[in-house]
């Protein structure tokens, strides 16, 4: 980051190829937790941002789009979610999503992070609009896989939003093999589980085949979908995995009658138009898809840089 008060600038490195500049009107906070290092700046064109480990990872103009994307197909999907576990999402933003939903009656949070979190409760509350303080949810920060492990609670959907797997960072082990046969075993029998897959370009697939192979290795029915994020510089995967639903076979109509019935108020991204178009992936992704086979596992872990 330029230092320089008339000229600042971040430099995002979405991949080794890749830096994109986003010009810095004020740098809130600029520190390190015990896990990574942590900025809260505000950007010129993307509002107040999150930077953790020099790469953004949730600004307020376009939040909305990576957090409906994330939350709503799996929460749709589900004909009644009343327990959802989220691993991640220290901004609060995926939780608020959640709670958009009655029928949920508890929400379990783990972030291992907790300095992250309060740094999003002072710097961008609109991320999470209360959900901190609702009476359904129940924060804890520890390692989302040691939770479970110890956990013998069942939840109808697990949200897994992490960062992308980096050999110092805290989210390495929360991709593998080993970890979706846990969440499986922490889901219903009709649960489904949501996971950010990182980048959909066409340049960099890597993570996105392998979460997406890595899924189906564990679950009978995986679906990967995309939209494009501007705060991430391209397209973003996310991918859907699940013992009896499939999302990708609901129709338009389907999702909006599930929205309206729901009363699922104030979305500004996702309704059946927009799933429709997610899961329409272009014929790169597919076929990236289907030739690529990396499986993530414990002993052979994913890092990306």
């Amino acid at each position: 980051m330029d230092n320089d008060p008339d000229n600042r600038w971040l430099h995002d490195k979405i991949n080794e190829g890749f830096i994109q500049l986003h010009r810095l009107d004020e740098v809130l906070y600029d520190g390190r937790t015990k896990y990574q290092s942590a900025r809260i700046v505000r950007s010129r064109n993307l509002g107040i941002c999150l930077v953790l480990d020099d790469k953004i990872q949730s600004s307020e103009r376009d939040e909305f789009i990576y957090h409906e994307a994330l939350v709503q197909p799996a929460m749709t999907a589900h004909p009644k979610p009343e327990t959802v576990f989220i691993a991640g999402g220290g901004e609060g933003a995926t939780l608020r999503e959640v709670l958009r939903h009655k029928t949920v009656k508890k929400a379990v949070m783990v972030d291992i992070d907790g300095e992250v979190t309060a740094l999003c409760k002072r710097y961008l509350p609109d991320h999470a609009l209360g959900a901190f303080e609702d009476k359904r949810t129940s924060l804890h920060h520890v390692d989302a896989r040691d939770y479970l492990e110890k956990s013998k609670d069942k939840f109808d959907v697990i949200i897994i939003d992490l960062p992308d797997p980096i050999e110092e960072g805290p989210a390495s082990m929360l991709f593998t093999q080993e970890f979706y046969r846990l969440v499986r075993d922490r889901l219903t029998k009709d649960g489904l589980i949501s996971v950010q897959a990182g980048s959909a370009n066409p340049t960099e697939l890597l993570n996105f085949t392998a979460v997406y192979n890595t899924l189906k290795s564990v679950f009978p029915l995986v679906a990967g979908y995309a939209t494009y994020m501007p705060c991430f510089g391209g397209p973003w995967g996310f991918c859907i995995a699940s013992q009896k639903y499939d999302p990708s076979l609901l129709t338009p109509e389907d999702i909006d009658k599930e929205i309206a019935g729901r009363s699922l108020k104030d979305l500004r991204f996702y309704d059946g138009i927009t799933h429709r178009g997610m899961f329409s992936l272009p014929r790169y992704i597919r076929a990236a898809m289907a030739e690529q086979t990396r499986v993530i596992t414990d002993k052979q872990p994913l890092y990306l840089y």
